[in-house]
């Protein structure tokens, strides 16, 4: 089985490009599903059911959406090996741009849109850094200028990746999308595998359910701000 990590902003088109890239995959004859990460609620779970897509969904609640995923996907990838799967698909909620889920030597998609902002790819961290793949979204609806400068963006941020035009509603480019995910490796396990970006780290007092504000309630790891400056 492959497995494909996607990531990307709220609302920058993830699911809208997975479910056309499925559809360029299935007309291969292979059979792909997807584990949906996300924080409080999500009803993309539905729209992969309606189209007969296997699909599992993980909530983090209140833990923090990354860490939730490093600690199931490896759980995830036993499931779509029991359900038979070609490619496996996670989908995260990337609401947090300083994080990561990216993993060496597994094919990494960040998907971004054109009305964004400008700037918004050098405010991604490792999200968009670390990806071999940068999808651009929504760029039927900005002028050409903007396409560009928006791209020339996502290239300085990214130098490396294979930075990729997909439409969620027509599927153009999708299939080309496809044969980048149908050329990743097979994989048994994750387990062993590495990040390719720590997680931040957090354990303070809030982190354990403190809701009370001041120096004396806060305890573990804390940085305060320089106020001399």
């Amino acid at each position: 089985m492959k497995f494909i990590t996607v990531s990307g902003p709220p609302s920058s088109g993830k699911t809208s490009v997975i479910l056309k890239t499925i559809d360029a995959l299935a007309s291969r004859e292979l059979k792909t599903g997807v584990v949906k990460f996300d924080c409080l609620t999500t009803d993309d779970d539905k729209l992969y059911e309606k189209k007969g897509i296997p699909v599992k969904k993980g909530l983090s609640g209140a833990l923090c959406p990354d860490h939730f995923f490093v600690s199931n996907v490896e759980e995830c990838v036993r499931w779509g090996k029991d359900k038979g799967l070609d490619i496996l698909i996670s989908e995260s909620a990337g609401l947090c741009n300083r994080c990561s889920p990216h993993i060496k030597d597994i094919t990494a998609v960040c998907v971004i849109d054109n009305l964004s902002g400008v700037n918004t790819p050098k405010k991604i961290g490792p999200m968009l850094k670390s990806a071999d793949i940068v999808i651009i979204t929504k760029g039927d609806i900005v002028s050409q200028a903007e396409r560009e400068v928006f791209a020339s963006r996502v290239k300085i941020a990214n130098p490396a990746a294979t930075i990729m035009n997909v439409n969620g509603i027509t599927g153009q480019g999708a299939y080309e999308l496809s044969r980048l995910f149908i050329s990743g490796d097979e994989i048994e396990t994750l387990k062993g595998r590495m990040l390719r970006f720590s997680m931040p780290s957090a354990l303070c007092s809030y982190c354990l359910g403190e809701r009370r504000i001041g120096d004396s309630y806060q305890m573990g790891n804390v940085r305060k701000m320089d106020m001399e400056e």
